[in-house]
């Protein structure tokens, strides 16, 4: 008697963390962009930000460029890794899409409107991100892990 192997049915739930792997390189590299030509903004002519008096964390619009130009940079290289679904992109983009919130939160009285776009942007990579498991799929969401 001999035993045959099937592999599994290729599932909706594993194009659908394929395509959420995508999006989430995708929109890394989308806030990175952003990010570096905020940076650049900054560090090249610092009256374009409006400044706001009395603000508890106020910086150097110059230095804080150096910041953003930075992150950003670093998020599009990110990206890449990504797209090849490693595991070691995934950690890395969580905690840039992280710092990225920080640093836009920080900068609200400058850029609010921006800072408020770019801190959702960052949600919906750090979500992107944390519901795929290793290979780009998907945890369920009860927390057990899907057959591949």
């Amino acid at each position: 008697m001999t035993a045959t192997h099937t592999r599994p049915a290729h599932t909706a739930r594993q194009d659908w963390a394929t395509g959420l792997a995508a999006f989430a390189a995708v929109m890394l590299f989308l806030a990175g962009l952003l990010t570096l030509f905020r940076g650049i903004m900054a560090i090249a002519e610092d009256d374009v930000f409006v400044t706001t008096p009395n603000y508890v964390f106020q910086f150097d619009l110059t230095g804080w460029g150096w910041i953003h130009l930075a992150l950003g940079a670093l998020a599009m290289v990110v990206s890449a890794g990504l797209l090849r679904t490693a595991t070691w992109a995934r950690v890395t983009g969580v905690a840039l899409a992280g710092l990225v919130i920080i640093a836009n939160f920080l900068s609200l009285p400058y850029y609010p409107v921006w800072s408020v776009v770019m801190i959702t942007i960052s949600g919906f990579i750090i979500w992107a991100l944390c519901v795929m498991k290793r290979g780009g799929n998907l945890y369920d969401l009860s927390g057990e892990r899907q057959p591949r």
